[in-house]
């Protein structure tokens, strides 16, 4: 485990100077988390902003009583449940490691008590516009594309992820049954 690299990850967005990196990494804990575990269970609050340096998280919501995929999250970035973690509220949705992952914590209330410093300021708030944008991009593409061409997409953009996330989750985020995404697996690969 290396704390740097959320050090790095950070700097990235802003200038991080020693100090606030010394202030920054005082409220940093790592932990582990095993495939199949959950980072958080809906209903849960979210109590961290944390950041993911090594795995890869499934975050879902329950829809018709089955758990529907959102999104995925591969390491290096950072994640949270922003609805339950900024409003301490329960959250709607779970966030699975499908691979053994490290994690590194800030809590809530470190988290907000870092918010003096520009550096964590500046982060956080370019971190959340960044998040929203991908987040609009999903929703368009939802909107306006096929589950084919949203594989395709997947396919040029993200290969990694494809080979890593098992079928019936991905199947899940691009809407479809797993026995329809292996029909489009193997029109793409003909």
């Amino acid at each position: 485990m290396d704390v740097s690299a959320f050090r790095r990850f950070i700097s990235n967005y802003v200038f991080l100077s020693e100090s606030d990196w010394s202030q920054i990494s005082k409220h940093v804990h790592p932990r582990i988390v095993r495939k199949g575990a959950f980072v958080l269970r809906a209903g849960e609050v979210c109590n961290n902003f944390s950041f993911l340096e090594q795995g890869l998280l499934r975050f879902s919501v329950l829809k018709n009583g089955e758990y529907v995929t959102k999104f995925f999250t591969i390491a290096p970035y950072a994640f949270t449940s922003q609805y339950s973690f900024s409003n301490r509220l329960p959250s709607q949705e779970n966030i699975e490691a499908l691979e053994e992952s490290i994690v590194w914590d800030v809590s809530f209330e470190d988290s907000n008590a870092l918010l003096y410093l520009e550096s964590w300021n500046t982060f956080v708030r370019k971190l959340i516009q960044e998040v929203q944008h991908f987040t609009e991009l999903i929703l368009e593409e939802v909107q306006n594309e096929t589950a084919e061409n949203r594989y395709i997409r997947l396919l040029e953009n993200q290969p990694g992820l494809v080979k890593r996330v098992p079928l019936r989750h991905l199947a899940s985020f691009l809407g479809i049954t797993p026995q329809s995404l292996s029909r489009i697996r193997r029109r793409v690969t003909e």
